[in-house]
């Protein structure tokens, strides 16, 4: 294995020699078109190494656990081992000297009283409509988000007349990611991780698309970041606003996905595509969330 994320140059992606590099590195870049799911195109290869040279020199540590942690999720076929081996590894991260560089330079979180709902629900015949209701925040995932949504897919699993789950956010996001106020509360790394297996909406809405298949939906626009594009990939179905963004942005905070997504955005792009998310830190449109397998359709 290698000691840190391995990034390739495909400058002939056709020789067999590159075959090799393709498979094993973390990511292959190149500035050429290709459909490879092993590979990004870029405008420029040295400028998007040196981005990568540089976001990874900063958190060396996530950066390498990332690694590590999606070509062992990439091999899961089940569930919950890549979710628990996910949580297990942020945990440890949370615990880390990065994330407590990221916590100082952050200072102290301020937070404001809320009396509205976090997340809305309405039924309609066979269908559960959920929206995210923080638009003030472009709905950053907190604690009172994660424990509406899981009453409400909770609701969806244990009623069997339930034949439509549609998921979407109030406001000009559907979801920006965690709520940054609420990082660094943990009690301690084995509690967090406990608190974050037994609670995750991720085997609620894995469960419900093997149930419903693409009746399970996730309608996503604006910021769709982090936690966001997490959850949202779990869905049988992602339709995407043509004004959507989308990005993995946790390297930033000295972590890495940590509601599933080395798991969920994983089985949509491979393990490659959503290296070179977490490690660039870029954002792709919806255009390319489309060519890539990120979201199923493009709509209004």
């Amino acid at each position: 294995m290698p000691s840190g994320p391995l990034i390739a140059i495909g400058f002939d992606l056709d020789d067999p020699a590159s075959r090799y590099w393709l498979d094993n590195a973390t990511i292959t870049l190149t500035e050429t078109e290709s459909t490879d799911p092993r590979v990004v195109t870029v405008d420029s290869i040295d400028a998007t190494l040196a981005e990568i040279a540089g976001r990874c020199a900063r958190s060396p540590l996530a950066a390498t656990i990332c690694d590590d942690v999606l070509r062992a999720t990439a091999a899961c076929t089940e569930l919950w081992p890549g979710l628990a081996l996910e949580s297990l590894a942020y945990s440890t991260l949370q615990a880390g000297p990065e994330f407590e560089r990221w916590l100082s330079e952050r200072g102290p979180a301020r937070t404001a009283e809320e009396s509205a709902e976090a997340v809305l629900t309405s039924r309609s015949a066979d269908t559960i409509e959920i929206w995210f209701n923080r638009p003030h925040r472009h709905n950053a995932f907190d604690n009172r988000t994660r424990a509406g949504l899981l009453d409400a897919l909770t609701v969806a699993r244990l009623d069997p007349s339930v034949r439509a789950v549609h998921l979407r956010g109030a406001g000009p996001s559907f979801c920006s990611g965690g709520d940054l106020a609420e990082f660094g509360t943990f009690v301690d790394p084995a509690a967090s991780h406990v608190a974050r297996t037994r609670h995750s909406p991720a085997q609620a809405i894995d469960e419900l698309t093997r149930r419903l298949g693409r009746e399970c939906m996730a309608s996503v626009h604006g910021r769709v970041l982090g936690s966001g594009l997490e959850m949202a990939s779990f869905f049988g179905t992602v339709r995407a606003h043509p004004d959507t963004v989308f990005g993995l942005p946790e390297l930033d905070l000295g972590l890495i996905p940590g509601a599933g997504g080395t798991v969920s955005v994983t089985r949509r792009i491979g393990r490659w595509r959503t290296a070179y998310l977490v490690l660039s830190g870029r954002t792709i449109p919806a255009a390319t969330a489309l060519a890539w397998g990120l979201v199923d359709e493009i709509g209004e």
